[in-house]
């Protein structure tokens, strides 16, 4: 599928960004472990959320949708041998995570995934789980486990700050004997720990980058109405930075504290934000949030250290916008980008490049000068869902029309995304 985009002057209106996909895997494999049935309202309906929730009905769940947004969710007595490999799609999230579920219980399964997910790595999750006593076959997908009912809970030292190799082990420590304790070497993610907590499962702490739980804890059915997703809505908050006639209503915005590096480098930047109605909805802070035209230059930025785990996502279409900032923009640390669905750091450059900016590329980044007045081009999305959607803001900001190939990958977290674009459009 391709995707054409035209350069507008801006984008106006309210919206309500697409549900939060972390938070939607979660929830559904937290209702699969619950004692009791749970409601999850507004979940996100992409392929990858989808993925989670086909794989844990195959083990015993079952799951009614009560209407379009609302979904009743009733956990197995006791989770069941499934009859066939689990289809994860393009979800690394519904593979890593479910492997810890997987892996506490007496079951033999395989795991698989589309082209993309199977050249992703699994050894980050497969070793904690192999010295929890779990037999996993697969450094990539196909991913074989033997799980156990009797792992042995650990203290694993993570090599990177990764939500979900923290999630993984944690998720199967709640059913390993003794305790399960997670070092990163800086804060990821911590949905999964905010998330327990709200349900009432003791957390472990030694400080920021340290936490642990105890096996046996269980939790009761709940209720979690599924915020919007600050990785989707970021696209849109780039756009409005970049184009010049933008004012955007943003409404139940996600912004868990590990995620919210964007607002870091829209500070930098110079670019405001405006947060309002700031509450929280089981232990996931939300708000609504407005981003207009800043008048100022845009100022260059860096992305590095620990702000990294904290915008992954965000990276590409950041680049993005480094294009329309004063400067050099510096982004390394990040070499997480290589083994997502694509290569994101050599697609991001060279796409960048085609549109007429300068971009250097590093093993752990790159450096960009801006600002640049893009041209439009054709670019191949590699069917990478975030790299189609950076480079349909690019789009909008350039010179011509761009053509984006691949662009059906955007329906695995943002299904509504060209349709939000064209009802928030105004045209030139």
């Amino acid at each position: 599928m391709t995707l054409t985009i035209d350069p507008i002057k801006g984008l106006r209106g309210a919206m309500r960004p697409p549900s939060d996909k972390s938070l939607t895997h979660r929830a559904y494999m937290f209702a699969a472990i619950a004692k009791g049935d749970s409601l999850v309202q507004n979940p996100l309906r992409g392929e990858d959320c989808e993925s989670t929730l086909a794989c844990l009905a195959q083990m015993g769940l079952t799951f009614e949708w009560l209407n379009e947004t609302t979904v009743r969710i009733r956990p197995a007595a006791e989770w069941t041998q499934p009859t066939d490999h689990l289809d994860c799609g393009n979800s690394g999230t519904t593979m890593r995570l479910m492997s810890g579920l997987i892996a506490s219980r007496d079951l033999d399964v395989t795991m698989i995934g589309d082209a993309s997910l199977s050249i992703r790595p699994m050894k980050r999750i497969a070793e904690p789980l192999r010295l929890m006593g779990a037999t996993v076959e697969g450094d990539t997908p196909p991913l074989h486990i033997k799980g156990s009912s009797h792992l042995k809970g650990i203290d694993y030292q993570s090599p990177v700050a990764s939500a979900q190799i923290k999630s993984c082990t944690l998720l199967a420590g709640l059913r390993a004997e003794g305790e399960t304790w997670v070092t990163e070497p800086s804060l990821s993610r911590d949905h999964t720990e905010r998330m327990l907590t709200a349900l009432g499962v003791p957390l472990l702490r030694d400080g920021d980058k340290r936490v642990g739980v105890t096996g046996g804890a269980e939790f009761g059915g709940f209720e979690f109405d599924v915020p919007g997703d600050i990785s989707s809505v970021a696209f849109f908050m780039v756009a409005a930075a970049i184009l010049p006639t933008s004012r955007l209503e943003i409404k139940d915005l996600s912004v868990n504290p590990s995620r919210t590096g964007i607002f870091d480098v829209f500070l930098e930047a110079g670019i405001p934000c405006i947060l309002e109605e700031e509450r929280e909805v089981l232990g996931e802070p939300v708000t609504d949030l407005v981003v207009a035209s800043p008048f100022e230059k845009k100022r260059s930025f860096e992305i590095s250290g620990p702000l990294v785990p904290r915008l992954i996502d965000e990276i590409p279409v950041l680049a993005v916008l480094a294009t329309q900032c004063q400067g050099t923009t510096v982004i390394k640390d990040a070499r997480e980008l290589r083994v997502k669905e694509s290569d994101r750091i050599e697609l991001v450059a060279d796409g960048l490049r085609r549109m007429g900016a300068s971009v250097e590329t590093f093993e752990d980044g790159m450096a960009i000068e801006g600002p640049v007045k893009l041209q439009g081009t054709y670019i191949d999305a590699h069917h990478d869902h975030r790299i189609a959607m950076a480079f349909a803001v690019a789009g909008l900001a350039a010179e011509g029309q761009t053509t984006i190939d691949g662009a059906e990958s955007i329906a695995t977290s943002f299904p509504s995304f060209e349709s939000e674009l064209r009802r928030l459009t105004v045209e030139g």
